[in-house]
Formats: structure tokens, sequence, C-alpha cells
């Protein structure tokens, strides 16, 4: 049986990347009996900081049938194994966040818990020395993985470093090709249903008039429906996370990781992504604990190159709107909450709100339990990760500068007190309902910013001890494996090189 009251008239207001994944995703799964209408302003600029994702977005260009290859040279590609975390845990301190997992489960007791036993007696190498990626990452070396699970070149994952803004122009092709019809201009005012609070139309500012019946609001900061006009609220979470503010400039190549690196400084922590064509660095801190001079004269210092644009200031709330999806309006990217690039999801989050979108998708009814349901799941899984970026500040041994001070001694939410206590009783790892990060993303912090538990898990004294002779054997075929690899360089100029000076 169809369903009644099908939706005909979809509105996206804004472009970007949020506002093009949306429409294309859209257009990619309503195959017919709607229209799509993106309205979007060249004079008004995006965020655009985004640049740096995890394993899922491929996924998202999977479903839209989009060839990777295709896709990294149509956005100055390259390939990301994981993260680098430079002066978390304490200074001159480093580990490695990876995609994939730390070996192989070849006991029933999970693999970190033989490695803090062989830490313990002096026998372990650094946990990154027990992971794929990182034996890869360290070498600058890239494949992707293999089939076979009986090979440790199938234990990592990979995801992407790309030009945001090449990314929205290579998906507004791809939309337009689908029937989205692009409108640009200016949002002057949005018209409201008098009875049911409904947004009805927006008005451009020439006065054009665009009805709708869902709307999308991808209008970045300014949350122009979901905010302005259905006034959603906000709720702020900046005392868990204290940095408001950002300056981004890009600079010349000169390393080609596959993996970012974020380096923490005394107010904050600057990040480096590097793309085909350029190094994109930010410094993301807190204007309450840094001048905002200081803190651009700390991120032109460590910069690899010579500054290739003027720095750019973005400035930000740490928080969320107390609603996604109000009414007929659904918020999608920085109109529905930012949380600091330190993990690379904010590109995830607009992927997550078009899944779940696509999944409870609505008739004109627009029926309350559904918008109830949306809502539950996006704030849990914006929640969880909100707990993971917490973690990488409140677990920190620093204490040279303000700021750091103020992180080590904050209190945190419940939720993430209670991970932290089992990883303190026995080293396990405790996932939430929601959480996005796997058992390894929560090791490399715990255990990369120096957290180890006061106890052995207890089936530990039940086992053989055989974990030293695997450990052992695993450092050594992880590194041979690594040696295997092509160079991050020559994969790509192989495989998916941009029209662009490449490394040069």
């Amino acid at each position: 049986m169809s369903p009644q009251n099908p939706i005909q008239k979809i509105v996206i207001v804004g472009g970007g990347t949020a506002g093009w994944m949306t429409a294309a995703a859209l257009s990619n799964s309503l195959l017919k009996g709607v229209s799509i209408t993106l309205i979007e302003s060249e004079d008004i600029g995006t965020v655009g900081v985004g640049e740096a994702t995890i394993p899922p977005i491929k996924t998202f260009n999977n479903t839209l049938g989009i060839s990777e290859n295709e896709f990294l040279k149509n956005t100055h590609g390259s390939f990301k194994l994981g993260i680098e975390f430079v002066n978390w845990g304490k200074l001159n301190n480093r580990y490695f966040h990876p995609f994939g997992q730390y070996g192989r489960q070849f006991d029933i007791v999970n693999v970190h818990q033989h490695w803090l036993a062989a830490e313990q007696s002096g026998t372990a190498h650094p946990l990154d020395e027990y992971c794929m990626a990182w034996a890869a990452a360290k070498q600058r070396r890239f494949s992707p993985p293999q089939p076979d699970p009986r090979n440790v070149l199938s234990t990592y994952e990979y995801a992407y470093h790309f030009d945001a803004g090449a990314y929205a122009m290579f998906l507004r092709k791809y939309s337009e090709q689908r029937n989205v019809k692009r409108i640009e201009g200016k949002i002057k005012h949005s018209q409201l249903n008098p009875n049911s609070g409904f947004v009805d139309a927006v008005v451009l500012d020439n006065d054009q008039l665009i009805k709708g019946e869902l709307f999308i609001d991808c209008s970045g900061f300014r949350g122009l429906l979901i905010e302005q006009a259905l006034k959603t609220g906000y709720e702020d979470m900046s005392e868990y996370l204290p940095c408001n503010s950002a300056w981004a400039v890009p600079c010349e190549l000169k390393d080609f990781t596959p993996y970012t690196r974020s380096t923490a400084h005394t107010a904050g922590w600057q990040w480096r992504i590097p793309l085909q064509h350029r190094t994109g660095n930010g410094h993301v801190f807190s204007n309450e604990f840094i001048s905002e001079q200081e803190a651009l004269d700390t991120l032109m210092q460590n910069l690899d190159g010579e500054p290739l644009a003027d720095p750019r200031l973005l400035k930000f709330t740490t928080g969320r709107r107390k609603r996604f999806w109000n009414k007929n309006v659904v918020a999608i990217g920085l109109s529905s909450g930012f949380l600091e690039p330190l993990e690379s999801t904010s590109i995830h989050l607009i992927q997550a709100g078009i899944a779940k979108l696509l999944a409870l998708f609505p008739t004109t009814d627009f029926d309350q339990h559904v918008i109830d349901e949306y809502n539950r799941i996006a704030i849990n899984e914006f929640e969880a990760i909100r707990d993971f970026l917490i973690l990488h500040y409140k677990l920190t041994e620093r204490d040279d500068s303000e700021m750091w001070r103020y992180c080590k001694n904050m209190p945190i939410p419940e939720t993430l007190e209670s991970k932290l206590l089992h990883f303190e009783s026995f080293g396990r790892v405790i996932k939430g309902e929601m959480d996005l990060f796997a058992d390894a993303s929560w090791l490399a912090v715990y255990i990369g910013q120096g957290l180890r538990p006061k106890q052995r898990d207890p089936l530990m004294s039940y086992r053989n001890s055989e974990g030293d002779v695997w450990l052992s054997k695993l450092h050594q075929a992880l590194h041979q494996a690594a040696q295997q690899l092509p160079s991050h360089a020559d994969y790509i100029t192989k495989h998916c090189r941009s029209d662009i000076n490449f490394m040069s």
C-alpha cells in the first residue's frame, strides 16, 4: 500500500558540503514524484574546514555510485589511516588513533589485555606498534586493505582528506544531473503557517517566493529556519569543550602523510591535513585562555610551509539545537550544532543526519512519533561523539597552562565518567548505544594519554600466558607487511591524481 500524503516539494536552504550532500543523497533515493530545490548564494561563504573524514564516508559515496578514484581526482583528495595526536596526554608525547584494530583477536581475552600485561613486565613496544594502520602510516605507505581476514593487511580501515569546497561542487554536478534545481539567492525571511507554525515558504531578497512541504536547513551557524524562524533553542556544551574559535590557513605541501595530525598547544590544538595540492591547517582555541593574535601567531609559527592565503577566523559555540527536527524543518550540518573537528566528525554528522532522514522519511502529516525518534537518535549520536571529544581534554597530565588545568579538573558527563571508571578498574572498554567510535578508538586515547587500569581483567588469571609470543610475531608481521605497500604518493599518482601540481 502506498503511503498517504507523500511529500512532493523539498527545499534545501543552503549549499556547501551539507546542502549538496543532502541534495545528492535525496536525488539518488527519491527517484520520482518529488521536486528538490536548493537555494544558495555565492555571496555567502561556507566554513569549509571539514577536510578530514572517518571511514563511513566511503559508504555514502558508494551508495551514490561514486567512483573512489574519480571522487579523489575531483577533490584533490588523499587517504587517511588515522590521526596522530601530539602533546595531548603530556608534552612531547605522541600516539596514533587508528582506523581499524590492534592486531587480531587470538584469545577469549581482548588483545589489549595481553598488551597491558606485557607492558607491565617490560616486554611490550608502544601500543601503536601493534596496529597495521600505524605500521603503514609511519612509513607514508598506503593501499586499500586486503579482503582475506587471515592477512594482517585486512586489519585496518581508511578514510579521506579532501577539499570540502571541491566536494560540494562535485556533488552539485551529481545532483543537478538528477534534476535538483538550484536557485541563486539570499533568503530575506520565512513565511510560517499561522495555524501549525510550520514553514510554508521562504522569501528571497528579490521577493521570489519558494514554497515547500519539507525544508532542510543547511544554512550553517545562522540556522535560518531551525533557529531564526522556529526558535528551537540551543544546548550550550562549552563547559566541557571550551574552545570557541579557530584560525584556518592553507600552506605549501611538504610531507604527504596518509594521516591527519592534531597537535595540542597551550590553549587549544592545531590540525594538519595534507591534500594533493596543499596542506590544510588550523588552530582551534579558546579566547578565554589566549588572545586571537596569540592564537594566530602560534598557528603561523607552526606551519610546514609557506602560507598560500590569508588566515580566516571562525567563531562558534560548541553545542546543538534542542531539536534537530522541528515541525517540518530538519537541520543538517552546522545548523544542527557544532563539535570541533578534533576527530573529523563534522562531515559524518551530515551523513548521519541524511541517513536518519531517509530511514524516517515523513509524509505531509509529519507524524510526531517519527520526529521524536529522529531527535532521540540524533541527540544520542551527538552526545556520544561529544563524550569522546571530552575524553581527549579530560585525560591529560598537562598542567603547564590555564586551559589544561581547567580541563584536567573539570566535571564531565556521567556517561563518560562511567566509561572511565570501567577502564580504570579492569581495562574494559564499555560502549553506549549510539557510540560511533569502536573499541580501538577508545583504547587509543585511554592508553595513548596515559590511563592504565588498576587491575587486570580477571579472565587473565585463567588463561595460558602466550601473549608475549603472539605480540612479538604480530609486531614483526606488521612491519614486513607495511613494506609491501606502495608509498602514499605513488598510489595516488597511479590511481587518482588531480589535474593540478601534485607534490610540487
